[in-house]
């Protein structure tokens, strides 16, 4: 569990974030202007900020150079204006990333692991145990006490999907995009292949299905 700083100033986008982000086991701090946020960010030991540019009393620029001059921790930026200058201010504030309104929340959910991976924070095991099965993200290989299990490079990179966003339901659509990619051709239904052949291959009780959404994983006591 990683604790995360969400400075925005829409309070429904600030809690939908928060709530997105909750789900998959992450302590949240909401902020709703640039004041407020260093003030939180002072009093706690925050792993990642997800920041807005356009705040009250302080911009997200100024947040952003007020962090640096006394952390490394990760900035996220977020925000709705699109010109190339306000980018690179960003990143010359030494910003990790940059996200554009409007975003969708697995794409946050996305960016957000993998900066906390990057900094050590949230990182996913190359190894996973499933009951007897082992699970080798990196190798994309199964086995278990009989030798290897025939599972595809496709169905790892589903499951590893699952875990990374552990407790958050995927629609079909948001597992093809980030599985399949955005420009492939294929039908929403080939997931519910894909999840039925995870099942049964190796024997996986933790891939819950969310009627009328999609599928999440949820870890079994």
């Amino acid at each position: 569990m990683a604790t995360l700083l969400i400075v925005e100033d829409d309070q429904g986008c600030n809690e939908a974030v928060c709530e997105y982000l909750q789900m998959a086991g992450h302590r949240l701090l909401p902020a709703y202007d640039g004041a407020t946020a260093l003030q939180i960010f002072a009093e706690n030991n925050v792993d990642l900020v997800v920041l807005d540019i356009m705040l009250p009393k302080l911009s997200g620029l100024a947040v952003l150079r007020a962090i640096r001059r006394q952390s490394k921790t990760p900035v996220l930026m977020l925000t709705a204006l699109e010109d190339e200058y306000t980018q690179l201010q960003s990143f010359d504030a030494q910003a990790d990333d940059y996200l554009t309104k409007p975003f969708s929340l697995l794409l946050l959910g996305r960016r957000v692991t993998a900066l906390l991976r990057r900094c050590g924070k949230g990182r996913l095991p190359e190894q996973m145990h499933f009951g007897e099965v082992v699970v080798n993200f990196p190798g994309y290989t199964a086995h278990d006490a009989n030798g290897q299990i025939e599972v595809t490079a496709k169905e790892i990179a589903l499951l590893k999907l699952l875990v990374e966003h552990k407790g958050l339901a995927l629609t079909r659509s948001q597992i093809l995009d980030a599985v399949w990619g955005q420009d492939c051709a294929v039908f929403e239904r080939i997931v519910d292949t894909y999840i039925k052949n995870l099942r049964r291959k190796l024997r996986l009780n933790c891939i819950v299905t969310v009627k009328g959404i999609g599928y999440k994983y949820e870890e079994q006591l």
